[in-house]
C-alpha cells in the first residue's frame, strides 16, 4: 500500500508568505523589529500547539476533526487555576492542565473510536460542553493569582524568542516530526488516514490509534491552557475562542489533507505563524478585529478548494 506522507502542494502557503513579506516590507516595516517578532511568536504559541493536535487528528483520517480544542484550552486553564486556589503546589500546575486536557481529549476519542459517533458532531458538542463548564466555574470572570515566577516565565524571552515558544512549541513540533517521519507509529497514522480498510486488514489497531490522537490533541490543548495562565496571569474562560477555526485552517494550509493520510508538521507551524502575522498586520493597519475572523474563514475555503482541485487533477 502506497502511503503519501508529504503535502501534495505547499505552493499556496509559500505564495502567501511571499505576498505577506512583500506587503510588510513596503507597508509595515515596523513589523520587522525584534519586539514585533517576539509579539507574533508569543501570540502564535497557543495556536501552534492546538494546530499540532488538530493536525494529528485530521491526519489519522476517518473524518477526524477536533472542534473542541478552544473549549478545552479554556477549561484546562480554569481547572488549573481552581486547583491552584485549593493549595496545590504551583509546580504541579502544568501537570494539572495537561491531565485535564488529556481527559477531555479521551472523552472525544472514546465517543468517536468506540461508539463510532461522527467526529464533527461529537467535538462540536464537547466544545459547547467544555466552554460552558469554563464559564460556569468562573461565572464568566477571569480568575487571577498566578505565581510571579510562573508569570515571569510566561512573559520572558531569550534572543527575542518567547520562553513558552522556545521550551514548549519547538520541542513539541520536533518530537511530532520525529515520530511521524521516523517511527512505526507515525507510519500507522498516515496509513490509517490514507486507507483505513487496508490498515485494519493488516492488523493495525485503528481504534486505539484514533483514541490516542484525540488524547494527544487534548494534551496539547491543556499545555496551551497552562501557557495562557502564565502569559496572561489569570484563567480566562474565553481564551480559547476561535481556536477551533484557526487551528483547522493552520492544519490544512500547512499541507494536511482534509481526508487524512498526508501532512507535514513543519508546514503546520509555518501556517500558524502566518495566520498570526496576518492578524497582527491587520491590527497595525487599524482594521476591525471582526475582519480577522473573516480572513481566516476565507483562507480555509481557499485551502479546501485547492485540495479539491489537486484531487481532481490527480
Amino acid at each position: 500500500m502506497k502511503i503519501m506522507h508529504k503535502s501534495p502542494d505547499l505552493t499556496l502557503l509559500v505564495a502567501l508568505w511571499l505576498l505577506l513579506g512583500i506587503g510588510i516590507v513596503f507597508a509595515l516595516p515596523q513589523m520587522l523589529a525584534l519586539w514585533s517578532i517576539t509579539s507574533i511568536l508569543q501570540f502564535a504559541t497557543l495556536l501552534a500547539l492546538v494546530a499540532l493536535g488538530q493536525s494529528l487528528v485530521v491526519m489519522a483520517g476517518g473524518g477526524g476533526i477536533d472542534l473542541s480544542v478552544g473549549g478545552n484550552v479554556s477549561l484546562s486553564a480554569v481547572i488549573g487555576m481552581l486547583a491552584l486556589q485549593q493549595g496545590i503546589n504551583p509546580a504541579l500546575l502544568p501537570v494539572i492542565c495537561m491531565l485535564s486536557g488529556s481527559a477531555a481529549g479521551a472523552l472525544n476519542g472514546l465517543l468517536v473510536a468506540r461508539l463510532r459517533l461522527w467526529p464533527l458532531i461529537v467535538t462540536l458538542g464537547s466544545f459547547y460542553l467544555f466552554s460552558g463548564l469554563a464559564l460556569a466555574l468562573t461565572g464568566g470572570a477571569a480568575i487571577s493569582g498566578v505565581p510571579v515566577e510562573l508569570a515571569q516565565w510566561g512573559r520572558g524571552a531569550n534572543f527575542a524568542i518567547p520562553l513558552p515558544f522556545l521550551t514548549c512549541v519547538i520541542p513539541a513540533f520536533f518530537i511530532a516530526w520525529l515520530i511521524l517521519s521516523k517511527s512505526a507509529w507515525g507510519k500507522w497514522v498516515y496509513a490509517c488516514g490514507f486507507n483505513e480498510h487496508a490498515t485494519r486488514l493488516v492488523g493495525i489497531p485503528v481504534d486505539r490509534l484514533r483514541l490516542l490522537v484525540y488524547c494527544l490533541s487534548g494534551l496539547l490543548a491543556g499545555c496551551a491552557g497552562f501557557i495562557s495562565l502564565s502569559w496572561l496571569g489569570s484563567a480566562r474562560p474565553e481564551i480559547g475562542v476561535n481556536l477551533e477555526l484557526e487551528s483547522l485552517t493552520a492544519a490544512l494550509l500547512g499541507g494536511v489533507a482534509i481526508f487524512g493520510g498526508r501532512g507535514s508538521v513543519v508546514g503546520v507551524l509555518a501556517a500558524a505563524l502566518m495566520l498570526v502575522t496576518i492578524k497582527t498586520c491587520m491590527l497595525q493597519l487599524g482594521l476591525n478585529s471582526v475582519w480577522q475572523l473573516g480572513v481566516v474563514g476565507l483562507l480555509l475555503i481557499i485551502v479546501l478548494m485547492a485540495q479539491r482541485l489537486f484531487i481532481y487533477r490527480r
